[in-house]
Protein backbone atom coordinates (compact mmCIF):
# COMPACT_ATOMS: atom_id res chain seq x y z
CA UNK A 1 0.00 0.00 0.00
CA UNK A 2 2.71 2.47 0.58
CA UNK A 3 4.60 1.71 -2.57
CA UNK A 4 1.44 2.48 -4.32
CA UNK A 5 0.64 5.82 -2.08
CA UNK A 6 4.89 7.09 -2.04
CA UNK A 7 6.73 8.30 1.03
CA UNK A 8 7.76 11.37 -0.09
CA UNK A 9 5.94 13.20 3.10
CA UNK A 10 8.01 11.37 4.90
CA UNK A 11 10.82 13.29 3.85
CA UNK A 12 9.17 16.54 4.43
CA UNK A 13 9.23 14.74 8.21
CA UNK A 14 12.97 14.04 7.43
CA UNK A 15 13.63 17.94 6.71
CA UNK A 16 11.36 18.92 10.18
CA UNK A 17 13.47 16.07 12.30
CA UNK A 18 16.88 18.22 10.86
CA UNK A 19 15.98 21.61 11.48
CA UNK A 20 14.27 20.47 15.20
CA UNK A 21 17.71 18.84 15.63
CA UNK A 22 19.53 21.92 14.82
CA UNK A 23 17.14 23.85 16.84
CA UNK A 24 17.63 22.09 20.29
CA UNK A 25 21.62 21.72 19.89
CA UNK A 26 21.71 25.49 19.33
CA UNK A 27 19.34 26.43 22.78
CA UNK A 28 21.43 23.31 25.00
CA UNK A 29 24.78 24.23 23.92
CA UNK A 30 25.11 27.25 27.03
CA UNK A 31 24.09 24.48 29.64
CA UNK A 32 26.89 22.89 28.93
CA UNK A 33 29.11 25.45 29.24
CA UNK A 34 28.04 26.83 32.38
CA UNK A 35 30.85 26.07 34.27
CA UNK A 36 33.47 27.17 31.84
CA UNK A 37 31.37 30.75 31.13
CA UNK A 38 30.84 30.84 35.31
CA UNK A 39 34.03 30.67 35.95
CA UNK A 40 35.59 32.69 32.46
CA UNK A 41 33.13 35.51 32.83
CA UNK A 42 32.35 35.15 36.98
CA UNK A 43 28.66 34.15 36.65
CA UNK A 44 26.57 32.97 39.65
CA UNK A 45 23.12 31.03 39.11
CA UNK A 46 21.53 34.01 39.37
CA UNK A 47 23.54 35.86 36.10
CA UNK A 48 22.84 32.15 34.41
CA UNK A 49 18.95 32.56 35.47
CA UNK A 50 19.07 35.92 33.73
CA UNK A 51 20.65 34.96 30.77
CA UNK A 52 17.92 31.81 30.48
CA UNK A 53 15.03 34.01 31.10
CA UNK A 54 16.64 36.60 28.64
CA UNK A 55 16.14 33.58 25.86
CA UNK A 56 12.48 32.50 27.47
CA UNK A 57 10.93 36.73 27.29
CA UNK A 58 12.34 37.02 23.62
CA UNK A 59 11.12 32.93 22.56
CA UNK A 60 7.23 34.27 23.69
CA UNK A 61 7.41 36.94 22.06
CA UNK A 62 8.64 35.38 19.20
CA UNK A 63 6.08 32.64 19.08
CA UNK A 64 3.28 35.18 18.99
CA UNK A 65 5.01 37.26 15.79
CA UNK A 66 6.22 33.54 14.11
CA UNK A 67 2.73 31.91 13.96
CA UNK A 68 1.12 34.97 11.74
CA UNK A 69 4.64 35.88 9.71
CA UNK A 70 4.88 32.04 8.87
CA UNK A 71 0.68 31.92 7.97
CA UNK A 72 1.53 34.62 6.08
CA UNK A 73 4.46 33.90 3.91
CA UNK A 74 3.59 30.21 4.27
CA UNK A 75 5.99 27.62 5.53
CA UNK A 76 8.12 27.81 2.95
CA UNK A 77 9.96 31.05 3.16
CA UNK A 78 8.75 31.17 6.48
CA UNK A 79 10.71 28.42 7.87
CA UNK A 80 13.84 29.65 6.30
CA UNK A 81 13.67 33.26 7.38
CA UNK A 82 13.40 31.46 10.95
CA UNK A 83 16.30 29.05 10.65
CA UNK A 84 18.88 31.73 8.54
CA UNK A 85 17.98 34.12 11.51
CA UNK A 86 18.50 31.70 14.36
CA UNK A 87 21.23 30.45 13.34
CA UNK A 88 23.00 33.95 12.49
CA UNK A 89 22.26 34.38 16.43
CA UNK A 90 23.80 31.26 17.49
CA UNK A 91 26.96 32.07 15.77
CA UNK A 92 26.90 35.39 17.69
CA UNK A 93 27.25 34.36 21.22
CA UNK A 94 30.52 33.64 19.92
CA UNK A 95 31.15 36.79 20.37
CA UNK A 96 29.77 38.45 23.68
CA UNK A 97 31.93 38.48 26.59
CA UNK A 98 29.34 39.62 29.26
CA UNK A 99 25.79 38.78 30.81
CA UNK A 100 24.42 41.67 28.70
CA UNK A 101 26.32 40.89 25.58
CA UNK A 102 24.84 37.22 25.92
CA UNK A 103 21.29 38.04 27.25
CA UNK A 104 21.39 40.27 24.08
CA UNK A 105 22.64 36.85 21.47
CA UNK A 106 19.99 35.01 23.56
CA UNK A 107 17.36 37.26 23.46
CA UNK A 108 17.93 36.98 19.12
CA UNK A 109 18.49 33.61 19.37
CA UNK A 110 14.77 33.04 21.54
CA UNK A 111 12.81 35.40 19.26
CA UNK A 112 14.11 33.63 15.70
CA UNK A 113 14.00 29.83 17.25
CA UNK A 114 10.78 30.33 17.98
CA UNK A 115 9.54 30.06 14.32
CA UNK A 116 10.61 26.35 14.35
CA UNK A 117 7.47 24.77 15.93
CA UNK A 118 5.01 27.13 14.59
CA UNK A 119 6.44 26.52 10.59
CA UNK A 120 6.32 22.58 11.61
CA UNK A 121 3.30 22.16 12.80
CA UNK A 122 1.94 23.94 10.35
CA UNK A 123 3.53 21.98 7.41
CA UNK A 124 2.66 18.23 9.17
CA UNK A 125 -1.10 19.78 8.78
CA UNK A 126 -0.22 20.28 5.23
CA UNK A 127 1.57 17.28 4.13
CA UNK A 128 -0.02 14.58 6.46
CA UNK A 129 -3.86 13.34 6.58
CA UNK A 130 -5.36 14.19 10.52
CA UNK A 131 -4.69 10.23 11.57
CA UNK A 132 -0.96 9.96 10.55
CA UNK A 133 -0.12 13.73 11.97
CA UNK A 134 0.82 12.91 15.93
CA UNK A 135 3.00 10.54 14.77
CA UNK A 136 4.83 12.82 12.33
CA UNK A 137 5.07 15.18 15.00
CA UNK A 138 6.47 12.48 17.15
CA UNK A 139 8.99 11.99 14.63
CA UNK A 140 9.92 15.81 14.16
CA UNK A 141 9.52 16.47 17.86
CA UNK A 142 11.89 13.99 18.28
CA UNK A 143 14.78 16.16 16.80
CA UNK A 144 14.68 18.27 19.99
CA UNK A 145 16.33 14.91 21.70
CA UNK A 146 18.40 14.16 19.18
CA UNK A 147 19.69 17.94 19.36
CA UNK A 148 20.01 17.82 23.38
CA UNK A 149 21.99 14.49 22.78
CA UNK A 150 24.37 16.01 20.60
CA UNK A 151 25.29 18.60 23.11
CA UNK A 152 26.88 16.73 25.41
CA UNK A 153 28.58 14.36 22.68
CA UNK A 154 30.30 17.56 20.80
CA UNK A 155 30.35 20.96 23.58
CA UNK A 156 32.38 19.83 25.92
CA UNK A 157 35.17 18.35 23.62
CA UNK A 158 34.80 21.64 20.75
CA UNK A 159 34.96 23.82 24.30
CA UNK A 160 38.60 21.71 24.79
CA UNK A 161 39.78 21.60 21.98
CA UNK A 162 39.25 25.05 20.76
CA UNK A 163 37.18 27.21 23.46
CA UNK A 164 33.98 27.79 24.05
CA UNK A 165 33.44 30.38 21.18
CA UNK A 166 34.01 27.54 18.83
CA UNK A 167 31.38 25.61 20.51
CA UNK A 168 28.92 28.21 19.25
CA UNK A 169 30.13 28.88 15.69
CA UNK A 170 30.45 24.90 15.01
CA UNK A 171 26.74 24.18 16.03
CA UNK A 172 25.49 27.64 14.93
CA UNK A 173 26.30 27.04 11.20
CA UNK A 174 24.36 23.72 11.14
CA UNK A 175 21.88 25.62 9.87
CA UNK A 176 22.61 27.22 6.86
CA UNK A 177 23.38 23.36 5.72
CA UNK A 178 19.59 22.64 6.72
CA UNK A 179 18.95 25.35 4.54
CA UNK A 180 20.17 24.22 1.17
CA UNK A 181 18.32 20.88 1.47
CA UNK A 182 15.47 22.86 2.31
CA UNK A 183 15.38 25.27 -0.83
CA UNK A 184 16.43 21.84 -2.82
CA UNK A 185 13.54 19.57 -1.68
CA UNK A 186 10.40 21.78 0.21
CA UNK A 187 7.33 23.05 -1.28
CA UNK A 188 3.45 22.47 -0.24
CA UNK A 189 1.79 19.64 -2.00
CA UNK A 190 -0.22 21.81 -4.64
CA UNK A 191 3.53 22.81 -6.23
CA UNK A 192 5.62 19.56 -5.44
CA UNK A 193 6.59 17.82 -8.74
CA UNK A 194 8.50 15.11 -6.85
CA UNK A 195 5.02 14.43 -4.98
CA UNK A 196 2.57 11.44 -7.09
CA UNK A 197 -1.10 12.25 -7.21
CA UNK A 198 -1.73 9.11 -5.49
CA UNK A 199 0.26 10.03 -2.06
CA UNK A 200 -1.58 13.70 -2.88
CA UNK A 201 -4.92 11.89 -3.03
CA UNK A 202 -4.07 10.45 0.70
CA UNK A 203 -2.70 13.59 1.85
CA UNK A 204 -6.03 15.02 1.73
CA UNK A 205 -8.41 12.09 2.17
CA UNK A 206 -9.78 12.94 5.49
CA UNK A 207 -10.40 16.32 4.26
CA UNK A 208 -13.99 17.02 3.13
CA UNK A 209 -15.39 19.63 1.10
CA UNK A 210 -16.72 21.68 4.36
CA UNK A 211 -13.23 21.53 5.18
CA UNK A 212 -11.59 22.56 2.29
CA UNK A 213 -13.87 25.48 2.16
CA UNK A 214 -12.71 26.32 5.35
CA UNK A 215 -8.80 26.58 4.30
CA UNK A 216 -9.54 28.74 1.68
CA UNK A 217 -11.96 31.17 3.09
CA UNK A 218 -10.87 33.87 5.78
CA UNK A 219 -8.07 33.83 7.93
CA UNK A 220 -9.25 33.20 12.13
CA UNK A 221 -7.68 36.95 13.69
CA UNK A 222 -5.65 36.57 16.97
CA UNK A 223 -8.67 38.50 18.81
CA UNK A 224 -11.43 35.69 17.50
CA UNK A 225 -8.96 32.85 18.19
CA UNK A 226 -9.03 33.78 21.40
CA UNK A 227 -12.99 33.66 21.83
CA UNK A 228 -12.24 29.73 21.89
CA UNK A 229 -11.95 27.69 24.91
CA UNK A 230 -9.72 25.48 22.02
CA UNK A 231 -7.33 28.02 21.66
CA UNK A 232 -6.88 27.90 25.51
CA UNK A 233 -7.18 24.59 26.52
CA UNK A 234 -4.17 23.93 24.17
CA UNK A 235 -2.81 27.95 25.47
CA UNK A 236 -2.82 26.55 29.64
CA UNK A 237 -1.52 22.68 28.85
CA UNK A 238 1.46 24.65 27.07
CA UNK A 239 1.89 26.80 29.87
CA UNK A 240 1.74 24.29 32.61
CA UNK A 241 3.77 21.40 30.93
CA UNK A 242 6.49 23.45 28.80
CA UNK A 243 8.15 25.24 31.97
CA UNK A 244 9.38 21.11 32.60
CA UNK A 245 11.18 20.34 29.70
CA UNK A 246 12.99 23.85 30.01
CA UNK A 247 14.29 22.92 33.49
CA UNK A 248 15.45 19.66 32.09
CA UNK A 249 16.79 21.16 29.33
CA UNK A 250 18.84 24.56 31.46
CA UNK A 251 19.23 22.47 34.52
CA UNK A 252 20.20 18.72 34.18
CA UNK A 253 23.81 19.30 33.60
CA UNK A 254 23.78 21.45 36.85
CA UNK A 255 22.03 18.85 38.85
CA UNK A 256 24.08 16.14 37.50
CA UNK A 257 27.34 18.27 38.71
CA UNK A 258 25.55 19.87 42.07
CA UNK A 259 24.44 16.31 43.41
CA UNK A 260 27.22 13.96 42.13
CA UNK A 261 30.26 16.18 40.93
CA UNK A 262 30.43 15.58 37.39
CA UNK A 263 31.81 17.82 35.00
CA UNK A 264 32.55 18.16 31.59
CA UNK A 265 33.17 14.76 29.17
CA UNK A 266 31.44 13.19 32.70
CA UNK A 267 27.84 14.66 32.43
CA UNK A 268 27.85 12.87 28.22
CA UNK A 269 26.61 9.31 29.39
CA UNK A 270 24.03 10.29 32.17
CA UNK A 271 22.48 13.27 29.65
CA UNK A 272 22.90 11.37 26.54
CA UNK A 273 20.58 8.46 28.50
CA UNK A 274 18.31 11.03 29.52
CA UNK A 275 17.60 12.44 25.66
CA UNK A 276 17.90 8.77 24.32
CA UNK A 277 14.97 7.88 26.04
CA UNK A 278 13.21 10.79 25.44
CA UNK A 279 13.10 10.38 21.75
CA UNK A 280 11.51 7.10 22.02
CA UNK A 281 8.96 8.90 24.08
CA UNK A 282 8.79 11.19 20.97
CA UNK A 283 8.29 8.55 18.40
CA UNK A 284 6.28 6.39 20.70
CA UNK A 285 3.97 9.39 21.62
CA UNK A 286 2.83 9.32 18.03
CA UNK A 287 2.48 5.64 17.27
CA UNK A 288 -0.07 5.40 20.50
CA UNK A 289 -3.08 7.18 19.58
CA UNK A 290 -2.07 6.41 15.85
CA UNK A 291 -2.62 2.78 17.02
CA UNK A 292 -5.95 3.49 19.06
CA UNK A 293 -7.37 5.58 15.84
CA UNK A 294 -6.57 2.16 13.43
CA UNK A 295 -8.65 0.47 16.41
CA UNK A 296 -11.93 2.04 15.57
CA UNK A 297 -11.33 5.05 18.36
CA UNK A 298 -12.42 8.77 17.96
CA UNK A 299 -9.60 10.35 16.97
CA UNK A 300 -10.69 13.24 20.08
CA UNK A 301 -10.27 10.40 22.36
CA UNK A 302 -7.76 8.42 21.26
CA UNK A 303 -5.39 11.64 21.53
CA UNK A 304 -6.84 12.25 25.79
CA UNK A 305 -6.18 8.88 26.46
CA UNK A 306 -2.72 8.90 25.49
CA UNK A 307 -2.13 11.99 26.86
CA UNK A 308 -3.64 10.85 30.69
CA UNK A 309 -1.26 8.06 30.50
CA UNK A 310 1.34 9.85 29.40
CA UNK A 311 0.54 12.35 32.14
CA UNK A 312 0.86 9.67 35.08
CA UNK A 313 4.40 8.70 33.35
CA UNK A 314 5.91 11.91 34.75
CA UNK A 315 4.44 11.24 38.43
CA UNK A 316 7.48 9.22 39.60
CA UNK A 317 10.14 11.82 38.79
CA UNK A 318 8.77 13.07 42.36
CA UNK A 319 10.99 10.08 43.83
CA UNK A 320 14.10 11.18 41.79
CA UNK A 321 16.18 12.24 44.71
CA UNK A 322 15.56 9.93 46.72
CA UNK A 323 16.43 7.00 44.33
CA UNK A 324 19.36 9.10 43.22
CA UNK A 325 20.99 8.63 46.50
CA UNK A 326 20.68 5.22 46.38
CA UNK A 327 22.14 5.20 43.10
CA UNK A 328 22.76 8.47 40.17
CA UNK A 329 21.72 6.09 37.46
CA UNK A 330 18.31 5.41 39.59
CA UNK A 331 17.81 9.27 39.32
CA UNK A 332 18.95 9.45 35.91
CA UNK A 333 16.52 6.76 34.68
CA UNK A 334 13.43 8.36 36.45
CA UNK A 335 14.49 11.48 34.99
CA UNK A 336 14.73 9.89 31.39
CA UNK A 337 11.44 8.49 31.84
CA UNK A 338 9.71 11.80 32.69
CA UNK A 339 11.71 13.26 29.98
CA UNK A 340 10.34 10.78 27.91
CA UNK A 341 7.41 11.00 28.85
CA UNK A 342 7.17 14.89 28.12
CA UNK A 343 7.61 14.36 24.70
CA UNK A 344 5.60 12.04 24.10
CA UNK A 345 2.68 14.62 25.55
CA UNK A 346 4.23 17.09 23.17
CA UNK A 347 3.96 15.21 20.31
CA UNK A 348 -0.08 14.98 21.03
CA UNK A 349 -0.73 18.33 22.56
CA UNK A 350 0.78 19.76 19.46
CA UNK A 351 -1.66 17.75 17.13
CA UNK A 352 -4.52 18.57 18.57
CA UNK A 353 -4.04 22.55 17.28
CA UNK A 354 -4.42 20.59 13.61
CA UNK A 355 -7.80 18.49 15.08
CA UNK A 356 -9.46 21.53 16.82
CA UNK A 357 -8.45 24.64 13.96
CA UNK A 358 -8.47 24.82 9.93
CA UNK A 359 -4.84 24.07 8.80
CA UNK A 360 -4.62 28.39 7.86
CA UNK A 361 -4.69 29.17 11.52
CA UNK A 362 -2.58 25.99 12.84
CA UNK A 363 0.58 28.43 12.82
CA UNK A 364 -0.94 31.24 14.67
CA UNK A 365 -2.63 28.63 17.69
CA UNK A 366 0.69 26.95 17.70
CA UNK A 367 2.31 30.23 18.78
CA UNK A 368 -0.59 31.39 20.90
CA UNK A 369 0.11 27.93 22.94
CA UNK A 370 4.20 28.33 23.04
CA UNK A 371 3.90 32.07 24.21
CA UNK A 372 1.80 30.67 27.24
CA UNK A 373 4.50 28.10 27.48
CA UNK A 374 6.99 30.64 27.74
CA UNK A 375 5.49 32.63 29.94
CA UNK A 376 5.12 29.82 31.91
CA UNK A 377 8.95 29.03 31.87
CA UNK A 378 9.20 32.48 32.40
CA UNK A 379 7.76 32.39 35.86
CA UNK A 380 9.33 29.04 36.72
CA UNK A 381 12.62 30.93 36.04
CA UNK A 382 12.19 34.22 37.88
CA UNK A 383 10.01 34.04 40.77
CA UNK A 384 11.04 29.96 41.60
CA UNK A 385 14.19 28.32 40.42
CA UNK A 386 16.51 31.59 40.55
CA UNK A 387 15.54 32.71 43.92
CA UNK A 388 15.13 28.74 45.05
CA UNK A 389 19.04 27.62 43.51
CA UNK A 390 20.53 31.12 44.77
CA UNK A 391 18.90 30.51 48.16
CA UNK A 392 19.88 27.08 48.79
CA UNK A 393 22.90 26.77 47.03
CA UNK A 394 23.73 29.48 49.68
CA UNK A 395 23.21 27.21 52.66
CA UNK A 396 24.54 24.55 51.44
CA UNK A 397 21.04 22.33 50.75
CA UNK A 398 21.14 22.32 46.95
CA UNK A 399 19.20 19.25 46.81
CA UNK A 400 16.44 20.92 48.33
CA UNK A 401 16.24 22.98 45.43
CA UNK A 402 15.84 19.88 43.68
CA UNK A 403 13.07 18.06 45.69
CA UNK A 404 10.72 20.92 45.01
CA UNK A 405 11.75 21.29 41.06
CA UNK A 406 10.89 17.56 40.64
CA UNK A 407 7.57 17.92 42.68
CA UNK A 408 6.27 20.76 40.53
CA UNK A 409 7.27 18.74 37.39
CA UNK A 410 5.66 15.31 38.68
CA UNK A 411 1.94 17.35 39.25
CA UNK A 412 2.23 19.51 36.30
CA UNK A 413 0.93 17.26 33.32
CA UNK A 414 -2.63 15.89 35.43
CA UNK A 415 -3.14 19.27 36.25
CA UNK A 416 -3.00 20.48 32.74
CA UNK A 417 -4.94 17.29 31.46
CA UNK A 418 -7.64 18.29 33.85
CA UNK A 419 -7.60 21.78 32.83
CA UNK A 420 -7.59 20.82 29.43
CA UNK A 421 -10.66 18.35 29.40
CA UNK A 422 -12.72 20.71 31.24
CA UNK A 423 -12.34 22.65 28.26
CA UNK A 424 -12.94 20.88 25.22
CA UNK A 425 -14.53 17.32 26.59
CA UNK A 426 -14.59 16.15 22.93
CA UNK A 427 -11.92 18.58 21.02
CA UNK A 428 -14.48 19.78 18.58
CA UNK A 429 -13.23 21.20 15.44
CA UNK A 430 -13.78 24.88 14.90
CA UNK A 431 -16.46 25.20 12.08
Amino acid sequence: MQQTIGRYRWTICGLLFFATTVNYLDRAVISFLKSTLSAELHWNDGDYANVEIAFKVAYAIGLLIAGRVVDKLGTKIGYALATGLWSLSAVAHAFASSVFGFSVARGALGISEAGNFPAAIKTVAEWFPKKERAFATGIFNSGANIGAILAPLSVPYINKAWGWEWAFIVTGALGFFWLILWFRYYEIPAKQARLSKAEYDYIHSDVDEQQVQQQTGAKLTWGKLLTYRQTWAFAIGKALTDPIWWFYLFWLPDFLESQYGLKDTQLILPTALVYTMSTFGSIGGGWLPLNFIKNGWPVFKARKTSMLIYAFCVVPIIFAQVLGQVNMWLAVIIIGIAASAHQAWSANIFTTVSDMFPKKSTASVTGIGGMFGSVGAIFLSAFVQKDLFVHYRSIGQIETAYYIMFAICGGAYILAWVIMHLLVPRMKRIE
